[in-house]
Order: structure tokens, then sequence, then C-alpha cells
């Protein structure tokens, strides 16, 4: 049997395509934050609050609080006026309400640092936030006024989610 170089090629790129198998499989496995809280509905919380996850990778929201409903919702003008939080050419997304059980899904293709809350809520510190790939240049956290003391205290920090990868509610 003779080995010719077109042979080598195309055992390295089998070897190759062998070896991106996993990150391919991640970057189409959906992660599901749930959406709780307490049975006297006297707190509120997304599960995970923050994770880091890769560009094309899906989040699924889904409402495991049988006495509320909730939403999952950017920050974004064009939602409510509300602060720019997420990447400049980002999609800009909005569940509506989910009521028990319901789910709500979103891929997540441009890197950066994604705030998002649930709208009825967001002044309990119902707050989450996802970076995809690696935040964006010159990405500072800084407070916005227009935004509630609760949530501005309930999103993990950059530097945590980049550590831990998923930060779970305290």
């Amino acid at each position: 049997m003779r080995i010719t170089r077109r042979s080598v090629l195309g055992m390295g790129g089998g070897i190759v395509a062998t070896l991106s198998l996993p990150a391919m499989a991640r970057a189409q496995e959906t992660i599901d934050i749930a959406m709780a809280g307490r049975r006297d509905g006297s707190r509120v919380w997304f599960d995970p609050i923050g994770l880091r996850i890769e560009p094309g990778q899906a989040v699924r929201w889904t409402n495991r609080d049988a006495g509320n409903s909730h939403t999952a919702t950017c920050y974004h003008p064009d939602l409510s006026d509300r602060p720019l939080r997420i990447p400049q050419d980002a999609q800009v997304w909005n569940s509506g309400y989910l009521l028990p059980d319901d789910t709500f899904s979103v891929t997540l293709t441009v890197p950066g640092v994604y705030d998002y809350y649930c709208i009825p809520h967001e002044m309990a510190g119902m707050v989450g936030r996802i970076i995809v790939g690696q935040p964006q240049e010159g990405w500072m956290e800084t407070a916005s006024s227009t935004l509630p003391e609760a949530a501005l205290q309930g999103f993990p920090s950059v530097e945590e989610i980049m550590t831990k990868g998923v930060v779970r509610r305290g």
C-alpha cells in the first residue's frame, strides 16, 4: 500500500473533524435557565443568573414558578425605552409572559454581554446576565440610573461568569 500526500491530508482532516465534534456539539446544546420563585411569591429569580456560552448556542427559559408568570426580556431601547445592555448588533428579544411550564428560546450569535430581566419582577431584582464568547471590547460594568437598585445589585460580575462559566443564584 502506497501512502500518498493526499491520503495523509485526508486522514489529518478526519482527525481535525473528529476533534472538533465536542465543540460543535456544545454549540448545538441548548442551555436551560429556570424562572422560579417562592410559593408565597415573596422572592423570584432566574437560575442560573449568569452563564457563559459560545456564539450560536441557544438558551431556553422555562417558567418553573407555579404561582407567577414571568418574561425573559433583553435590555434594549426598542423595548419599553430600556437602556442598551446587549451588543449593538445583537438580536432583540422578549419572551412575552410565560405561564408555568411555558418555555422561550433564543439563539445568541453576537459575542458580548447580554443583560436581561423579567418585566413584572425587575424591581424585585429578577435579572440575569449571559456572556457569549468574550465580552466586547470596552465593556465596562457601569451603573445605570434608569435601572432599579435591586436589578443593578442582581447581576453577577463579568469576571465571576468568565471564571465560573455558570453562576447560580446566591
